[in-house]
């Protein structure tokens, strides 16, 4: 089963790529349309599971444990 996990700091966390990319779009003449920018990263993985619950559980366990800084981080899991 296809897993796809989007990992991004929480709100709060000072994100220092996305300040520098809003700025470098700023500076690119983007400073009308751009509001914010997050920068997160994505993992995209096949699962041996039956179900897409069982798809679910496996996926956040491993955020929960490796994947994601639950600190810091926040986590969505598309199935």
């Amino acid at each position: 089963m296809r897993v796809v996990i989007n990992i991004f700091l929480k709100e709060g966390v000072l994100d220092s790529q996305g300040k520098a990319v809003h700025h470098a779009l700023d500076s690119l003449g983007f400073e009308k349309s751009v509001q914010d920018v997050r920068i997160g990263r994505q993992i995209v993985m096949q699962l041996n599971t039956s179900s897409e619950s069982e798809a679910r559980e496996e996926a956040t366990k491993m955020c929960e444990e490796l994947l994601a800084n639950t600190v810091i981080e926040d986590y969505s899991i598309e199935i």
